[in-house]
């Protein structure tokens, strides 16, 4: 099984230009789970709280930001939703292009998920194609389970 299957469909994946803003960028990259009713509305809200309270920690590499909330609030399936921007948004003085949303029942469930996932970004070559924002090649990278040829 691959990640697109299993953590990351392809319909969970969005690429845009650019967006207006950084929490624009949070409604926009949780969408497709919303949609899904995989999350609610309040877990949005919370991610965006979560940045407005706590400055923009959720930025944990150059152009990344692993988006989420507490554990099982407003979340009715542990999913992952991915917007690739690519002119960067300003999230509080840090430049970000790629949002990744984690949406987790728990405090463990999702860990073996996001493990798979972020080998994928700790790659430099993947993380580039990432970054360039050609969704069938993010897809494909994925798919793969990073392991593009």
């Amino acid at each position: 099984m691959s990640l697109v299957d299993t953590v990351l469909p392809s319909d969970q994946i969005q690429v845009v230009e650019a967006i207006d803003d950084w929490q624009q960028a949070v409604k926009q990259a949780g969408e497709p789970l919303l949609q899904r009713e995989f999350i609610t509305q309040k877990y949005i809200q919370s991610m965006i709280d979560s940045v407005q309270e706590h400055g923009p920690y959720m930025v944990i590499a150059d152009y990344f930001a692993l988006l989420h909330a507490r554990p099982g609030e407003g979340v009715n399936q542990q999913s992952m939703s991915l917007l690739v921007v690519k002119e960067p948004v300003d999230m509080l003085d840090k430049p970000v292009k790629i949002f990744l949303v984690l949406a987790a029942k728990d405090s463990q469930s999702h860990l073996e998920s996001l493990q798979s996932i972020m080998t994928i970004f700790m790659d430099t070559k993947n993380y580039q194609i990432i970054l360039e924002g050609n969704k069938s090649e993010i897809v494909e990278l994925f798919n793969e389970g990073g392991n593009k040829k």
